[in-house]
């Protein structure tokens, strides 16, 4: 049986045993029926996994934490992606991809083309909606590190806050990432469907942002997210 990777958002320490929260409980128990004895990994963000051994599995599974070892799966490319906020499925699927490829925090914006529009509620609800899509993509990818989802804010208000490395991503522009000398930070602007205004684009690249372009071709926001994600990665990071 596979080796299952769950979250835990507490402290956890070698030797002792730990009651797994509601939700992992229930997927070890009634999801896997993962046999009392047997080993699986935890992790609860500070980089490293712990192998803990299943003492009981049952509404509330408790296991004992056997080993830490450091997960050496994080990028030496600090990645920010500064989504705008698309509709539906397709801002779970962007973000979902975006950690698997390792993006470390993520911020979503609301923009002149933006058609999403939560506030109140509305808007807690979507961020911890999204926070715990990331966290799943985490326990996926193997990655130990929890990649952060910051309060959606305006366009405006973000291009107030200082940054070095920032690439704004429209194809109007000629630059490539093959122009770009390498770096291990970057902070990735990307518009929602119907990408960014002009008005904003010239905003962006007043506040320091170079334009950079992904080809000839015009792509969906979520498809030009993960493509510029991946190639920073392979250019610049693991």
């Amino acid at each position: 049986m596979k080796n299952p990777r769950l979250y835990q958002n507490t402290q956890i320490n070698v030797d002792e045993k730990l009651t797994l929260d509601a939700y992992a409980s229930h997927h070890l128990a009634k999801v896997l029926r993962f046999p009392q004895g047997k080993n699986i990994t935890l992790f609860n963000g500070d980089g490293a996994n712990y192998t803990a051994e299943v003492l009981q599995a049952k509404k509330e599974c408790v296991v004992k934490i056997l080993e830490k070892t450091e997960n050496s799966s994080e990028s030496k490319l600090n990645i920010t992606l500064v989504q705008g906020i698309a509709k539906g499925e397709k801002m779970d699927f962007l973000m979902q991809k975006a950690v698997e490829l390792g993006v470390n925090k993520i911020i979503p914006i609301f923009t002149d083309h933006c058609i999403v529009h939560l506030k109140g509620d509305k808007l807690t609800k979507r961020r911890q909606h999204w926070q715990k899509i990331v966290i799943s993509a985490c326990e996926q990818s193997g990655r130990s590190v929890i990649s952060e989802v910051i309060n959606p804010m305006k366009l405006d208000d973000f291009l107030q806050q200082p940054i070095t490395h920032g690439f704004v991503l429209h194809h109007r522009c000629e630059k490539t990432l093959l122009d770009i000398e390498a770096t291990n930070e970057a902070t990735i602007l990307i518009g929602p469907e119907g990408g960014f205004s002009e008005i904003e684009i010239t905003q962006a690249t007043q506040a320091g942002y170079q334009s950079l372009s992904l080809g000839s071709r015009v792509l969906r926001t979520e498809t030009a997210s993960l493509a510029a994600i991946a190639n920073m990665q392979l250019l610049w990071g693991s």
